[in-house]
């Protein structure tokens, strides 16, 4: 029997549906230390973003503070801690929404507007995390399967990429023409060396 022909949007949202399943490699996973000396196992905003543009395409998503609140302003001589919460809307260019609440805290700042600001990025950072990791594990939501996170541990971390100037946005695009004409001349010579 032949397979019937996916349309390009059934195409994209098989793809997208299987990217999002896929678990996380080790090198996107990061720990810290938690009560008891456990360790609670996560992804840092900028890998959750990064990882839902190449998912969904810078363009096929987008997040909205739809609440934020201080919760608590403490000062004990002359340092400030605060507490924030705070709700954030992740809205797929197909409609598809997912909604969560996030907690930013900053303990013992000196100064009361730094505690404010510190704790309120930390809120709608963790909401947004908390939102996207509703999509699948490949936005964070592995990092709650225990059994998961034990086996993860024992596979080895890709090596970091090395850094190519080629792909680095410079300031007035210098040096991606440079680079182009450096591959074309590269490209040129293996031609020559091959006749």
């Amino acid at each position: 029997m032949p397979r019937k022909q996916l349309t390009p949007s059934q195409r994209s949202f098989s793809h997208i549906s299987k990217e999002l399943n896929k678990k996380l490699g080790p090198e996107y996973i990061s720990y810290r230390q938690a009560f008891n000396n456990t360790h609670i196992a996560y992804i840092e905003g900028w890998t959750a973003i990064n990882i839902a543009n190449r998912i969904f395409g810078y363009n096929g998503w987008s997040s909205k503070l739809k609440q934020i609140t201080i919760d608590y302003i403490d000062e004990c001589n002359q340092r400030y801690s605060v507490g924030v919460s705070a709700v954030v809307r992740v809205l797929l260019s197909d409609g598809a929404m997912r909604e969560d609440v996030g907690f930013g805290s900053a303990d013992n700042q000196r100064v009361k507007s730094q505690a404010i600001e510190k704790a309120k990025k930390e809120a709608v950072t963790d909401a947004l995390k908390r939102a996207l990791r509703q999509f699948g594990n490949a936005l964070g939501n592995c990092c709650y399967d225990k059994e998961f996170l034990r086996h993860v541990r024992s596979v080895k971390r890709q090596d970091e990429q090395v850094l190519n100037e080629c792909e680095l946005l410079r300031r007035m695009d210098v040096g991606g023409d440079e680079c182009m004409l450096s591959l074309e001349s590269e490209l040129d010579d293996l031609v020559k060396r091959e006749k």
